[in-house]
């Protein structure tokens, strides 16, 4: 059995962490809130957008009249071949299993697409946690630059650029059919949710549209932790392109729910941090947002059809991503919050252990010394 001064020593450990855990539960906690209202503002913005094009496509037939092609390719969707996953988890760590089980999710649809429907699957991560799992256990893709693309530049701009520069203006390409497994790791953003901006969201959006144009890809879906207040978040997994009809309808082929056991840690964490349980109202603001563009009213654009949808669409899937992300940025946040008071719980515990033990060894000492005096003086 240890002796008193192990105990205290170890008493004094375990109280420090707990000052360590609480720090991180407050830190978490501010972050939250931050994190949540950012997620909140960004919600009426994204249904605008959809309310947007729902309001062109009734003004409009898919189809051009003249040519009888669809007037742009993310609105009919095809046979499924080759999926694209975006998987977007954390990046750092001591969220309990927020990571876990957004790894999990993403696995349960590989099995699925790849081994049960036999698709090719790639993956692409948002968070630096599952990018180092993926990493170790797929292959990363072989991706060469494209001669042929993009413009040619006049001799005199090509004076003096070195073959280095000139490479590295060239798009990066994987042709069609140019796979070297059935599930290959095509890219990684880590540290994006850090210092999440709209703009390195856009290009990422921009980047799966031009995949899925190109014939690489024929669908892309997304899997997050959908955010709604501390209590209430699940992991989903959410297609991306093709769009739904209508569009703005959000579309889950996989979704996870929190058990009750966990909703009421993170309710008891939330009560002891300050943070509210309920839902922030979004009401008036998606009334307003459905509101736009239902009247029988015939519109004139200036734009032919094509070109709004040129520019609409790509920046409609870039704001789904961006919400998706916002979401699981607070979502990761309330994780780590619930995490970090469940350890402080923890260590309170084992300190009142620790210290009965210590308590109990003591007394123990003190009993044997005076039997010792005794004894000695009996002896005597």
């Amino acid at each position: 059995m240890a002796n008193v001064l192990d105990l205290k020593r170890r008493i004094r450990s375990v109280k420090n962490t707990r000052q360590i855990t609480k720090a991180m539960k407050m830190v978490s906690a501010a972050k939250l809130r931050r994190a949540q209202e950012r997620a909140v503002a960004a919600r009426p913005y994204a249904q605008m957008m959809a309310s947007v094009i729902r309001s062109l496509m009734r003004r409009i037939d898919i189809y051009n009249p003249k040519t009888g092609e669809v007037r742009h390719q993310l609105l009919m969707p095809r046979e499924e071949k080759n999926v694209l996953l975006i998987v977007v988890s954390g990046d750092k760590g001591f969220a309990g299993a927020f990571n876990s089980n957004i790894i999990k999710a993403a696995q349960r649809f590989i099995a699925t697409e790849n081994g049960e429907r036999g698709l090719n699957v790639d993956i692409e991560t948002i968070g630096r946690k599952a990018r180092d799992l993926f990493r170790r256990r797929y292959r990363a893709a072989q991706i060469t630059r494209d001669a042929e693309a993009g413009d040619q530049k006049p001799a005199e701009e090509l004076e003096g650029m070195s073959l280095d520069s000139e490479l590295e203006e060239k798009p990066l390409v994987r042709k069609r059919g140019e796979r070297s497994a059935a599930i290959e790791v095509t890219g990684d953003h880590p540290g994006m949710l850090e210092k999440l901006r709209f703009d390195a969201v856009a290009e990422i959006g921009q980047d799966i549209v031009d995949r899925y144009i190109s014939g690489e890809i024929d669908a892309a879906y997304m899997v997050f932790n959908e955010f709604r207040s501390v209590i209430s978040q699940r992991v989903v997994v959410e297609r991306l392109v093709p769009l739904a009809e209508p569009p703005g309808e959000h579309e889950v082929a996989q979704a996870e729910e929190p058990s009750i056991e966990e909703r009421e840690r993170a309710g008891e964490a939330a009560l002891s941090a300050g943070v509210s349980l309920q839902e922030p109202d979004t009401h008036e603001a998606d009334e307003e947002a459905q509101k736009f563009g239902t009247a029988d009213v015939d519109y004139i654009y200036e734009q032919p059809p094509e070109e709004m949808l040129r520019s609409l669409l790509p920046r409609f899937v870039a704001t789904q991503l961006y919400r998706g992300m916002l979401e699981s940025v607070a979502s990761e946040h309330a994780a780590r919050m619930t995490a970090m008071d469940s350890a402080s719980n923890n260590a309170s515990e084992m300190i009142d252990s620790l210290t009965l033990t210590m308590n109990r060894v003591r007394q123990a000492a003190i009993t044997k010394e005076i039997i010792e005096i005794v004894s000695g003086a009996a002896a005597l």
